[in-house]
């Protein structure tokens, strides 16, 4: 297993990371879809494993079940102790405003689809979910768009 900076919820059992830079909304969007039914997997940092050609997430031991609300500290949640990743959001401010299909991400070997999303979009957890039932799939990847 290998420790990355994102965060990770689960969305009916399937795994959704959040990458971003420092500040980028993180672990806000985690707690809007935590708010919405997510569950916690991990926030600002997981434990990735490849299993064949899927891509596994677990809470990091350090930080497990704990989700940084800005100006309230660390705070804990109920979390889940493993989930299979399907999609990667990367909060990114010049995301485009259209895609067609979402950009391959290389994690340990596995390819996942990956879009990036605007931070601090009112609406960015509405998005996440929509884009995790057309794009994150647990049957498997879907086409890519180029890189």
């Amino acid at each position: 297993m290998t420790a990355h900076q994102a965060s990770c919820v689960a969305i009916g059992g399937i795994g959704l990371l959040i990458e971003g830079a420092p500040g980028s909304g993180k672990s806000s969007l985690a707690l809007a879809l935590i708010d919405r039914g997510a569950v916690l997997v991990g926030d600002d940092g997981v434990l990735l494993e490849a299993q064949g050609e899927r891509l596994v997430a677990r809470p990091h031991p350090e930080t497990r079940g704990l989700l940084e609300v800005r100006n309230l500290g660390l705070l804990p949640f109920p979390v889940r102790e493993s989930v299979l990743v399907t999609l990667v959001i990367a909060l990114d401010p010049d995301a485009p405003r259209f895609i067609e299909l979402p950009e391959r991400r290389e994690l340990l070997g596995v390819i996942v689809p990956r879009l990036q999303f605007a931070p601090h979009d009112p609406l960015l957890a509405i998005k996440a979910e929509l884009a995790l039932s057309r794009f994150g799939t647990a049957a498997g990847p879907l086409p890519f768009g180029t890189e």
